[in-house]
């Protein structure tokens, strides 16, 4: 397979912003490692055995359900303990596990940062593909300048899938993606900007860009915690106008 090239990012701490709920809230991040590149067509096709239209473009088309069994193959593929745990759509994140994984969303947000603090790392036209560029489709990885730490299309090009959910109290299920699209105009290009789907929900511009990293923990790492998936699923108080759950 087409090497997964990976970039080790130092510990430290990033602050993410809700807000829909106007929630902020600080993460301390153990080091980690991340995708340099969004995962290519090319990756996907030798792990699953498939032929690429377009070897160097980002994968997309791909489910939030998909990604997790991806990851786990490319573990596989590597002689790695698979990260995740599948049954049916139950999965089980084993947090100790030094396999490939989704990248948490403070790890995804800090890594995409790389130190910064403003929307983008650097001038949007020069490191991101967007509807500035008036492209129809992904572009290869890599056409556009990276960030200080070194990794390409964090902003622009797809959406990339992360390991939260997004609100469980009002979607349910829905799990996080990050980082614009190739179609998506600059206001919505950001490094803090959270979007989400459902775990079968697949499109023309959401992927995925694989992380490393075991933790000594058993249900809580990088910004993530089971506990705290389940108290966000709560509905406390009456909901506001317009505001319908979805269980």
């Amino acid at each position: 397979m087409d090497d997964i090239e990976m970039a080790s990012i130092t510990g430290g701490t990033v602050t993410l912003h809700d807000a829909r709920r106007k929630v902020r809230w600080s993460v301390e991040l153990e080091p980690f490692e991340i995708g340099v590149y969004p995962v290519t067509e090319e990756q996907v096709a030798e792990l699953l055995g498939e032929t690429a239209q377009h070897p160097r473009r980002p994968a997309v088309d791909v489910s939030w359900l998909r990604a997790i069994r991806l990851c786990n193959a490319a573990s596989e593929w590597e002689g790695l303990d698979p990260a995740y745990a599948v049954d049916g759509e139950d999965v089980t994140w084993h947090v100790d596990s030094d396999g490939y994984r989704l990248p948490t969303e403070a790890e995804w947000e800090y890594a995409c940062r790389a130190g910064s603090t403003g929307a983008h790392y650097g001038p949007l036209p020069e490191v991101a593909w967007t509807s500035l560029d008036g492209v129809s489709s992904p572009q290869d990885v890599g056409g556009k300048h990276p960030n200080l730490n070194g990794l390409f299309d964090t902003l622009g090009n797809v959406w990339e899938w992360c390991w939260d959910l997004l609100d469980p109290a009002r979607y349910a299920d829905y799990r996080v993606f990050r980082g614009g699209g190739f179609a998506d105009a600059s206001w919505s290009v950001r490094a803090s900007t959270r979007r989400g789907g459902a775990p079968r929900m697949h499109h023309d511009d959401v992927g995925l860009r694989l992380a490393r990293g075991g933790f000594d923990a058993v249900d809580a790492a990088q910004g993530w915690s089971a506990q705290v998936d389940a108290e966000r699923a709560v509905i406390d108080g009456p909901l506001p106008p317009g505001w319908t759950p979805r269980r």
